[in-house]
């Protein structure tokens, strides 16, 4: 097949009811393909879409609708296998018009599954990326669906009926409307299509093997003894039956509908299997196999040929080189994860990327009596990754918190999102690894990035996720999230029977960001359950405790369950209180501490105050109003986009450019940002003329870049008052740095200098940055990142989390300066990265913020020709 059209237009989409499709656009060679598709057609159908009967397309009619452009015609369909289900397309009105009439053709077998809202979403973008902003479509009355889904996109509809047609018009920028109803639309499908991996009726084990040691009759072992209860389909060529279970020669032989394959065989064998499963309507799979992207370029591409086959066919793939799944669910129990016995029912979901991890994880699991809802190991993560299972779990009232342990990103902005979401209602604990080197685990395909390290951590914090450092720390944070009320605050009251042991939990609290409010109680080491529940019922209800952290040391005479039953007892009667538990040196008093909820008891007093802390982070995120999207409705998007498509037509061959300040001004003034003018110079006289056309005071400074804001290495002189101090420093500054580029800038009113950066990185897209000028950001590195694109209250956030932000607010005496001026400038840039992916890198530096308002006083802007990102405002399946 001939390719001359843009390679990211192609798709894997998943459907409304969780099965996949293939979208791409159109070729000469889909010819017979596109007749095939006509022709199985309804007369309804075709009449609806060509207003008139037409039982065959002309060859004319084929060359027509299979050679296009793909500028000003574009047709995309969408594939199943080798079959085209659906057809997209756009023609432009007239020569550099900015409008496009629109068509779709879905097919009769496969309407209802939200193929034409897909096809319209990569449409838009396409015509987008082509100059194109408005749509026309000319509809029949009776063509309620199509309409329907022109109305449900979300874009502002305007109609007219003329001559028995309806002519439909609509922008196709994304709006917050647009972009909501593509979100809500792929969560629904993207749900879907894990429910339908997680919860199957029916499962087929291709690999079983009669030899003990081996993985297809350890699966078949561990399938029967966790008591699957659907219909368990057992594939072997030469053995009628194994464990008891008759076996069948191939997936042929299956009567019925198949929801689940489990491919247990070599690597080499493994297509072939999928082939058989696209066939018998599969609609998934788990492929235990290695062999895969792990072992180098050979098993890379038999990687991405088993996605393309399955995906194409309508299949989701966990794996390969997959340590399995388990839902212990009672309507499921399925245990596919190669370990021994199906974990207790809980209510805790778990992804893992690391089969060996995996292990340790439910070991840990069990041993601290927590159970499990449902659990996922992604192996290579060829397809499906945490971002699906959190869309699964988000729905799954079986699940109250999720636990993710992941040593890669595929797409951060998407997980962003979603966890974002997810946060909201279930807390999100996530593990980490690779941090230390980026180092990206065999078979994992990641883009590169650049970004800063901290710009992971702050991520998550931005969507709501608890970071943890260790598999025990991330179950600590699980045992009290899911079984106490989240901490209505910091407020903690402590109780022990150790002078130390108090002092230390206190300590702990306070480096923590804790507030201890009630003396610590410290009771004698013998104390008796009487006293301890005595002082319990003191601290329960002392004034304005939220959080009680219980410690206990064994002496002789006091048994710890006993004290464990009173903290129960006494903790019952304020369920609104947040406990956690420290038992040093005693097992088994979970029991105890159960009734009526679990009370969850950790081994050391710094574990239960780390897990304390974290659950009281993640409270106050949640009640935290999350502020409204900064998106101001003054920002010139036409206008950006031309400033920088000139500066890329001007450098033809180059895979970047910085823009001059001209260029640069009017980039910014599109968004709202105003720069101060400043004028070249290179004579003393054009320097004197600069300053008497600003007014003094003036600046004076180099357009060296690694001296253009060094005031201490002779780069910037400020607030020249007049023209002899002038003519002064511009010899001296002539003299020193053997260069007559030099710049006049009105002085600013004297305030804080801010650095605000932007730079788009290959793997989470934008990244802001914010920092105070000078040895704050430059030497010490204090420097906050946030990804676009970000809310009022992230915007806040990003300013008041660097350490040096008091000084903004009138540190010791200092007057306040502006800060919403400051806010607002911020906003506007995240704004800027995020609409303007070829906007690589911007600095601004310095933004003088005053004690009324702000100066940008320099900006540098590099733009490129951008990769795709990975999150883009069109639903699609990470490669």
């Amino acid at each position: 097949m001939a390719r001359d059209y843009p390679l990211h237009w192609e798709a894997d989409v998943v459907l409304r009811d969780g099965a996949t499709a293939h979208l791409r656009p159109i070729t000469a060679d889909d010819a017979d393909a596109l007749q095939r598709f006509h022709v199985h057609q309804s007369p309804e159908s075709i009449y609806l879409r060509f207003f008139a009967p037409m039982p065959r397309l002309s060859p004319r009619d084929l060359h027509h609708f299979t050679n296009v452009d793909h500028a000003d015609r574009v047709a995309l369909i969408a594939v199943l296998g080798d079959d085209i289900v659906g057809v997209g397309r756009y023609d432009r009105l007239d020569a550099g018009s900015d409008a496009a009439e629109v068509a779709f053709n879905i097919s009769d077998a496969h309407q209802g599954r939200g193929i034409s809202s897909v096809l319209l979403e990569h449409l838009a973008a396409a015509a987008r990326e082509n100059g194109i902003r408005r749509f026309v479509a000319d509809v029949l009355p009776r063509n309620r669906k199509m309409i329907t889904v022109f109305q449900d996109a979300g874009y502002e509809l305007t109609s007219r009926f003329d001559d028995g047609v309806i002519e439909v018009r609509f922008t196709i920028d994304p709006t917050e409307r647009s972009r909501a109803v593509m979100e809500a639309r792929e969560h629904r499908a993207e749900s879907r299509s894990m429910e339908r991996l997680l919860n199957p009726s029916s499962v087929v084990l291709i690999g079983a093997s009669r030899r003990v040691a081996t993985v297809g009759h350890r699966l078949l072992e561990d399938i029967i003894a966790g008591g699957f209860t659907g219909t368990l389909h057992v594939v072997h060529q030469e053995a009628d039956q194994l464990l008891g279970l008759a076996t069948v020669k191939s997936l042929r032989d299956i009567e019925g509908p198949v929801d689940l394959a489990l491919v247990a065989i070599p690597a080499e064998g493994v297509l072939d299997v999928v082939r058989e499963c696209a066939e018998h309507g599969v609609r998934g799979i788990v492929v235990l196999s290695s062999g895969f992207a792990e072992t180098g370029d050979e098993g890379l591409t038999r990687q991405r040929e088993l996605v393309r086959l399955a995906r194409s066919h309508g299949m989701r793939v966990v794996g390969p080189n997959s340590w399995g799944l388990i839902n212990a669910g009672k309507a499921v129990r399925l245990n596919v994860s190669l370990i021994p016995a199906l974990p207790e029912e809980g209510r805790l979901g778990l992804f893992s990327q690391s089969g060996g991890l995996a292990v340790a994880v439910l070991d840990a699991v069990e041993r601290r009596g927590l159970g499990v809802s449902t659990f996922l190991s992604a192996g290579n993560r060829a397809d499906v990754s945490g971002n699906d299972c959190m869309q699964y779990w988000e729905e799954d009232a079986g699940t109250d918190a999720v636990g993710l342990y992941l040593e890669s990103f595929g797409n951060p902005r998407k997980f962003s999102r979603i966890a974002r979401r997810l946060a909201r209602s279930k807390p999100v604990i996530v593990l980490k690894s690779g941090l230390s080197s980026f180092g990206v685990p065999p078979g994992h395909s990641v883009r590169a990035s650049t970004a800063p390290r901290e710009a992971f951590d702050a991520m998550l914090r931005q969507s709501g996720c608890i970071r943890v450092q260790t598999v025990a720390e991330m179950l600590d944070v699980a045992q009290l999230v899911m079984n106490q009320p989240l901490p209505a605050g910091p407020n903690v009251a402590i109780v022990g029977n150790s002078d130390a042991l108090s002092t230390l939990i206190a300590d702990g609290c306070v480096a923590a960001g804790l507030v201890v409010v009630h003396k610590p109680v410290a009771l004698h080491p013998q104390a008796d359950p009487a006293q301890f529940r005595a002082a319990l019922t003191e601290a329960f209800a002392a004034e304005g405790v939220q959080s009680v952290v219980a410690a206990f040391i064994p002496p002789i005479a006091t048994e710890a369950g006993e004290v464990a039953r009173a903290l129960s007892e006494v903790s019952a009667q304020a369920p609104d209180i947040t406990v956690a538990a420290c038992f040093l040196g005693v097992h088994g008093v979970n029991r105890a501490l159960s009734n009526p909820r679990l009370i969850p008891s950790y081994p050391t007093p710094e574990e239960a105050v780390r897990a304390l802390a974290k659950a009281e982070w993640y409270a106050r995120w949640r009640r935290r109003d999350p502020g409204e999207r900064f998106d101001p409705d003054d920002l010139d998007l036409a206008g950006a986009r031309a400033v920088v498509a000139q500066a890329l037509a001007a450098s033809p061959g180059q895979d970047s450019t910085t823009l001059d300040p001209g260029a640069s001004a009017k980039l910014l003034k599109a968004f709202g940002i105003d720069l101060w003018p400043r004028t070249p110079v290179t004579t003393a006289a054009e320097a004197a003329a600069a300053a008497r056309q600003s007014g003094y005071p003036v600046v004076l400074k180099t357009t060296a870049p690694h001296l253009r804001h060094r005031v201490d290495l002779g780069g910037v002189r400020l607030n020249i008052e007049d023209e002899a101090e002038l003519m002064a420093d511009f010899a001296q500054m002539q003299a020193t740095l053997g260069s007559g580029d030099l710049v006049v800038q009105s002085m600013s009113e004297p305030g804080v200098a801010c650095v605000l950066r932007t730079v788009e990185d290959p793997l989470f897209g934008p990244v802001v940055s914010f920092g105070l000028g000078g040895d704050a950001s430059g030497l010490l590195g204090d420097i906050a990142h946030r990804i676009p694109p970000l809310t009022t209250v992230d915007v806040s956030d990003l300013v008041r989390s660097v350490r040096a932000a008091p000084k903004l607010f009138g540190h010791q005496g200092a007057e306040p300066v502006d800060v919403p001026a400051l806010e607002n400038v911020l906003g506007r840039l995240a704004c800027l990265a995020d609409e303007l992916p070829e906007v690589a890198e911007l600095e601004l530096n310095p933004v003088v913020v005053a004690g009324n308002g702000l100066a940008v006083l320099d900006a540098v802007i590099r733009v490129s020709r951008p990769a795709e990102r990975s999150d883009t405002i069109r639903r699609e399946l990470s490669s």
